[in-house]
This record gives structure tokens, sequence and C-alpha cells, in this order.
């Protein structure tokens, strides 16, 4: 074709364009973020503006302009950049979440997958996505993750009773013989719910339910990236990513109900 463009200017226009592509969407995450991070400033500024005397640094608004060191995939636009701790590094990635039976049989009820490192805000949501399928569960055990009032607020509408961990229920394992640290003082809590959480978990009949969700839940994750060999995913996309995930799932259920058949 004469009216065609050089190989090398071809190339170039089509990487230019998946650069403006990505630009476009990290403006419009920004913008996303800023409006969701709006009313939590609007509340601080209303106290700060309440306040007399010495009121100290005003609350700072969001920006709804995307950081310098913000970055996105070319590849896969809808994935992030996260880590499992500060110990780790950053990796490309999704956030697969599931929900496993904790009535003895270990089986995943549903799954999720998002593309944020953080648990919470995707907790009422993967869990009410039953309502649809098997029906809702009476309670729910969930790790100190995710621990979101909303979340709490969500599931209880729904009839559910969900027991979250407010911090670590055990800041030192008992088989550790290293030298103890030095003692910190713990975070103050001060949201009602959680208190009212807190407090309830430390009764025996929630503290027992609760200790099942460890020996239900943890085995699942360890069987599929040990024994299944699954650790990452091999297609790219959300849409698809999820129906990956799924199937990834669905594998891991046929492997136990042959499990339990022979037990």
């Amino acid at each position: 074709d004469p009216q065609a463009l050089p190989e090398e200017l071809a190339r170039r226009e089509t990487l230019k364009a998946k650069l403006d592509e990505a630009c476009a969407r990290l403006e419009a995450d920004a913008k996303a973020q800023t409006e969701a991070a709006r009313p939590a400033y609007e509340k601080k500024k209303a106290v700060y503006d309440a306040k007399t005397g010495r009121r100290g640094r005003a609350p700072k608004p969001p920006d709804d302009e995307p950081p310098p060191d913000r970055q996105i995939s070319l590849t896969d636009p809808d994935s992030r950049l996260m880590r499992r701790s500060d110990a780790h590094e950053f990796r490309q990635a999704y956030n697969a979440q599931a929900i496993v039976c904790a009535e003895g049989s270990q089986l995943i009820v549903t799954t999720g997958v998002v593309a944020t490192s953080a648990d919470a805000p995707s907790f009422a949501d993967t869990v009410l996505s039953m309502e649809d399928t098997i029906g809702l569960p009476e309670t729910v055990l969930a790790d100190t993750g995710y621990a979101s009032g909303q979340a709490v607020r969500k599931l209880r509408e729904k009839g559910i009773d969900p027991l979250v961990a407010i911090g670590r229920p055990c800041a030192r394992r008992p088989y550790d013989f290293r030298p103890r640290p030095a003692e910190r003082e713990p975070r103050r809590i001060t949201e009602p719910w959680r208190l009212a959480m807190k407090d309830r978990l430390e009764t025996t009949e929630a503290g027992d339910l609760y200790r099942l969700r460890k020996q239900t839940v943890e085995p699942v994750f360890g069987i599929i990236k040990s024994i299944m060999g699954f650790r990452r995913f091999s297609l790219r996309g959300l849409a698809k990513v999820t129906t990956e995930w799924t199937l990834v799932a669905l594998a891991y259920n046929c492997k136990r109900m042959a499990r339990l058949q022979t037990a």
C-alpha cells in the first residue's frame, strides 16, 4: 500500500496511541479517587472550621491530578502495582478473593477479583454476590484487612453476622522463641463499631468461631499455590482474569469433592 506509513513510523504511532490512552486512564482514575475521597475531606473540613482558637493545619483537599510517579501497564491497564508487604517487591497484579465454607467441606462458595491491594472495599460486595446463587450465609469470618464499618453495616442490613478481627488477635506467635521485641503502644481504637467488635471477639463463643477462619481459608490458598501450582494469571484484563480465577476455584472444588467422597 503506497499510502501506508513506514513500519517504524507505524510502530511509533501505535505506541503513542497506547501512551495517550494510558495517560487518559491515569487521569480518570485520579478524578475517581478524588470524588471518592471528597466526602471524608468535607467532613474533616467541617470539623476544622467548627473549631475555635488554635486549630492546627487545615486538611488538604484531594488532588484530581495523578502524581508524577503514578504508573500503569501498557499491556494490561486493568492491573495495578501491588506488593504483599513492605518487605516484598512491587508486582503488576490483581487481588484474587475467595469465600470458603467453614462448616467442614472447605469448598469455595464464591470468588472475586479486584484491581486494588486493599481487601476491605470489595468485602461486602463479594459476600453479597452469593445472594443470587447459593444464598447468603448467616455468619462471615474475616481477618483484619477486611475491617470496614461500611461493609459491616451493609452485611448486617442483609441479616449477615460479620466477625472481623480488629488488629492482631495474637501479637506474638506462641512458638516464637526469639528475643521479645520492645513493647509498643497499641493502636488506639475510637470507632464504636470497632470497639464493639473487639469486645465481642474476646468472648469465648465468638472467639472459638473466629478461630475457624485460619484453618479454613488459609489451607485453600496453600493448596491452590503449592499443590495445584497456580501462582500467576496467564490472561490479561480484569474480565479475563476473573474468568480464569473462577476456573481455578472450580478445579479446586472438583479436587476437594473427590477427596471428600473417598474420606
